[in-house]
């Protein structure tokens, strides 16, 4: 092999955002003047160079090239001990190219931030409240999690003192905030407090990165709102204004219809009884709970009786006999017409553009029948523009319509239209425009259908 290279030590370690180098031998021992050319394999070739990209050599000479690393300072490069190669490529030589091989260690770094979410909260039991830590550093972080209350007046606890958050990651932890007494009423008061999030770091050794100071409010707000005694006030005075209405004005009135109301006659009423005679327990023979007899009353004196005329008998005259009324005759019962038969009908009518306009007859009336026409469906499915006319009996005209706006038009018609004997029922189409249905060829012509149904009826001779 014409080709020697070596790398100078096998491992080098590489700091986050700064840059390292390591001396890379390569010797041309052929007999030819030789160029190379270098490749970084491994999962550091992103962040790796070498410097010179190429490098002649004389035959029997030796030259230094550097291999260059910069790991970025990010969480996207993990610390650790990562793997890689340099392939020394001959240009001219069909040989196989040479691989030294090495280690390169990524130092680890911390940098961690974070956010307290809400900063200010409010309620009358607690505040809650969230500590988002976000590890941008390229190495699994625990960080431990305290709280401390600007006032003695509240107690403050999290729900996860201590978080591991992986590189590129973050997580999350729950504080409350709970008052130490309850506020009835009057002003809110307001907490100040402070969350503190520090990684944790040996005895007797400073920490890697300050700690994060997130400064915090919970507002206590009183059990009993504000507008209540305003309120209950309000409450008072409506309950007055209405009683003052109902004694000055709706029991007056209420006294009076029931005064009204107390008449003669509804105290006879009331104190005579059904028979005509009064009403009450004194008097009633049925009465118990009474050993004494009622005292009997004289019966009454009979007055002489008024003397009476006879009436003077009436005079009879004989009844006349009735004169017998002529039998009419009985009247032809008349018979019934034949039951109507539904019938429907249609036709298609495709007419060109630039030319007259194209008539279809969708039905005939036979001799001796006449048609009851009350359901209309005409059709535009191609989506053409035109003047469609629609013509029943002697040619009157029944519906004028525009083809572009409409595909399917349906009319119905409570009070039959009627088509009578040897009439027809047509279609005439005016064409402007052809259109083009969706995933088909486009046609030459415009095409629209009429449907008509009703009945049938056969006309009394």
């Amino acid at each position: 092999m014409s080709l020697t290279a070596s790398l100078d030590a096998s491992s080098v370690t590489a700091v986050p955002g700064e840059e390292t180098s390591l001396p890379l031998q390569v010797r041309n021992s052929g007999s030819t003047v030789e160029e190379y050319r270098f490749e970084v394999a491994g999962a550091c070739a992103a962040w790796t160079t070498v410097e010179p990209a190429t490098l002649s050599l004389y035959p029997g000479s030796a030259e230094t090239v550097s291999v260059t690393f910069r790991p970025p300072r990010d969480p996207s490069v993990p610390a650790g001990e990562t793997p890689f190669g340099v392939r020394v490529i001959p240009t001219s030589d069909h040989a196989e190219p040479e691989v030294p091989e090495g280690r390169v260690t990524v130092a680890p770094f911390t940098e961690v931030t974070a956010e307290l979410v809400p900063r200010g909260s409010h309620g009358v039991w607690r505040g809650g409240h969230k500590v988002a830590v976000d590890n941008r550093g390229n190495a699994p972080l625990t960080v431990g999690l305290a709280a401390r209350s600007g006032t003695e007046r509240a107690r403050l606890s999290f729900t996860r003192p201590e978080l591991t958050v992986e590189p590129g990651r973050a997580a999350f932890s729950e504080l409350r905030v709970k008052p130490a007494q309850r506020l009835w009423r009057g002003t809110p008061v307001v907490h100040t407090f402070q969350a503190v999030v520090a990684p944790p770091t040996p005895d007797g050794e400073e920490p890697a990165t300050p700690p994060v100071v997130l400064d915090g409010t919970y507002q206590q707000e009183a059990i009993l709102p504000r507008w209540l005694p305003r309120a209950l006030v309000l409450a008072c005075v409506l309950a007055l204004i209405l009683a003052g209405f109902w004694y000055g004005l709706l029991r007056p009135a209420v006294k009076s219809a029931a005064r009204e109301a107390i008449t003669p006659e509804a105290i006879a009423s009331a104190t005579t009884g059904p028979d005509g005679g009064q009403s009450g327990g004194g008097q009633s023979g049925g009465g118990s709970g009474g050993s004494a007899s009622p005292t009997p009353t004289p019966p009454p004196t009979p007055s002489p009786a008024p003397s009476v005329k006879p009436a003077p008998k009436p005079t009879t005259k004989p009844a006349p006999k009735p004169t017998p009324k002529p039998t009419p005759k009985p009247k032809p019962t008349a018979k019934p017409l034949p039951p109507a038969e539904p019938t429907s009908s249609q036709v298609q009518v495709r007419d060109g553009v630039g030319g007259g306009s194209s008539t279809g007859t969708a039905l005939t009336v036979p001799d001796g029948k006449v048609f009851r026409l009350t359901d209309v469906v005409v059709q535009n499915p191609q989506g053409d523009a035109g003047t469609v006319v629609i013509r029943g009996g002697g040619g009157d005209r029944l519906l004028t319509m525009a083809l572009e706006n409409f595909r399917d038009s349906d009319y119905h018609f409570v009070t039959p239209i009627l088509v009578p004997s040897g009439g027809t029922v047509t279609m005439t189409v005016t064409c402007r425009k052809v259109g083009r249905p969706v995933g088909a060829p486009a046609p030459g012509r415009c095409a629209a259908s009429l449907l008509v149904g009703g009945t049938m009826q056969t006309v009394k001779p």
